[in-house]
């Protein structure tokens, strides 16, 4: 078991690259961290950090209260699960679990309970004398996380280790890997750029942008209430919608249609950016503020459509029931208390509406 401390970490490639600057978190003894952004957001950097595997440029990296700065990996009692599996070829299933025990001179018998342990544990008994060459990726995947559990480690480190597979075995893989943690109850470190992925891992995300912290929050935190536009348009499927908008004495205009806040944003005032969420607009209801827009495509999800319309210039997305009929010209409604208002140059949140601070 073990706590991480990231403090004012950051890393200078060749030439003043700065690929991550000046990142600070805290990880809690068992806690599941996930680090989310897009490709070259910093996050493999970071834990290749925390991992040994790339040198600190500044600050400093603890794992339970020791600094690690300038401790090989092999000595920070971590264990990593890479993307690519990184299992060795001619060694049979077992063999790879057992190698990193061996190393350590771990007694025979104690190194076969552990194998034995951790088979079980990922069900993959029955490869333990096959060669990663005869197991579907799946398998492979399994086989990298056993090798991990058996060393026991402090802390877990996973690089984007679902990337690889199909879809459907991603959805059954997240959900082995979040029972296993919990029942392990080994902190882990967790990165990845599906926000999804994301979502239904983390006890707290860690969203990045171009090397620095956008927000630290737990999943439901961050989907409601995001702080920038950043994370409002990267974590959500769909996105947030985003308008440009205008308040002044309470009201709001978008375009060309103007709405009344009831006192929701007071003390705004000036340009704004607007973010919906795509299930809080509703078939015009008779409470709340009505938007008219323009029908423009739907795609089918089954229990729910996705319905895109266009408003001052912009795309807007609305969960809706495949019930309701659509034609040209719609008009739906939102709680003014559901929007959520950004700065219109920086993009950083200006207020908490109402339903976030109830979530």
């Amino acid at each position: 078991m073990a706590s991480i401390e990231i403090s004012r970490v950051s890393k200078t490639y060749t030439g003043q690259t700065r690929a991550v600057s000046d990142v600070d978190i805290s990880i809690r003894d068992g806690e599941f961290i996930v680090l989310v952004g897009p490709s070259g957001c910093g996050k493999s950097t970071l834990l290749r950090m925390v991992a040994g595997l790339e040198d600190i440029s500044e600050g400093t990296i603890s794992i339970n209260g020791r600094v690690v700065n300038t401790i090989d990996p092999a000595d920070r009692d971590i264990a990593m699960v890479f993307q690519n599996y990184a299992l060795y070829p001619h060694m049979t299933v077992y063999n790879n679990l057992a190698y990193g025990l061996k190393n350590r001179g771990t007694p025979k018998a104690e190194i076969t309970a552990r194998v034995q342990e951790a088979a079980r544990m990922l069900e993959i008994e029955q490869y333990l004398e096959r060669k990663p060459r005869a197991l579907s990726g799946g398998q492979r995947q399994r086989v990298a996380m056993g090798r991990a559990i058996v060393r026991k480690p402090a802390a877990f480190l996973f690089d984007e280790p679902l990337s690889n597979l199909d879809a459907k075995l991603r959805v059954t893989m997240r959900g082995e890997i979040k029972r296993l943690q919990k029942r392990l109850g080994t902190t882990s470190l967790y990165v990845t750029h599906d926000q999804l992925e994301a979502m239904t891992l983390a006890d707290r995300l860690v969203v990045l942008n171009a090397g620095r912290i956008e927000q630290i929050g737990t999943p439901l935190k961050v989907y409601h209430e995001p702080a920038s536009t950043f994370v409002a348009s990267f974590i959500g499927a769909p996105a947030m919608n985003l308008m440009d908008g205008h308040i002044e004495g309470g009201n709001l205009r978008i375009g060309d249609q103007t709405i009344d806040l009831g006192g929701v944003a007071e003390g705004l005032s000036g340009n704004v950016t607007i973010g919906i969420r795509a299930e809080d607009l509703k078939i015009e209801t008779g409470s709340g503020a009505a938007l008219r827009l323009e029908f423009d495509y739907a795609e089918e999800l089954g229990a729910l459509r996705l319905a895109h319309f266009t408003l001052a210039g912009r795309t807007v997305t609305a969960a809706l029931s495949p019930d309701i009929p659509l034609t040209g010209t719609m008009m739906l409604t939102i709680l003014p208390e559901k929007m959520h208002f950004f700065d219109a140059a920086s993009g950083q949140r200006l207020s908490s509406c109402g339903a976030c601070l109830a979530a």
